[in-house]
């Protein structure tokens, strides 16, 4: 099953609620989705409710765990620092994105968190899938809104 669909819907759903159109999935390593989401941060009045940061927080709790090291990441948008953090403290296994964000992201752009010497755990990174794709769903979203 292709994961960045899952993720794409969540984000496509969550632009439908008047949120910034990201999606993610947490995976196990079997593949199992543990958990998915997209961005909440209007309606929960909470900024730091980024799609990534619910399902680890969702999956987290599922496994009764603050480590997810078997588990990998598939998100629409390349996580910004915080997010990029949190992955981190979480020991994801792997981060799979869509779009490049070169004003927000801390992973390829911005501080390039798991670049840093003081970066306790660095997960393998692949980014640019459905890049065109992801990029498209942003870019609509804020040239309605403007």
């Amino acid at each position: 099953m292709d994961m960045m669909r899952i993720a794409l819907n969540e984000a496509r759903s969550a632009a439908n609620r008047g949120e910034v159109p990201v999606g993610a999935v947490l995976l196990a390593a079997d593949g199992t989705v543990l958990a998915q989401a997209g961005n909440q941060t209007e309606a929960d009045h909470d900024a730091s409710a980024h799609a990534e940061m619910l399902v680890l927080r969702e999956a987290g709790k599922l496994r009764r765990s603050p480590r997810l090291p078997d588990c990998d990441l598939v998100v629409t948008l390349e996580p910004c620092p915080m997010c990029a953090a949190a992955i981190a403290a979480f020991r994801i296994r792997r981060v799979i994105f869509g779009a490049y964000d070169s004003k927000g992201g801390g992973i390829e752009h911005g501080p390039r968190l798991y670049q840093s010497p003081g970066s306790h755990h660095r997960p393998e990174v692949i980014g640019g899938v459905r890049e065109a794709e992801c990029a498209e769903l942003l870019r609509d979203f804020f040239r309605d809104r403007r």
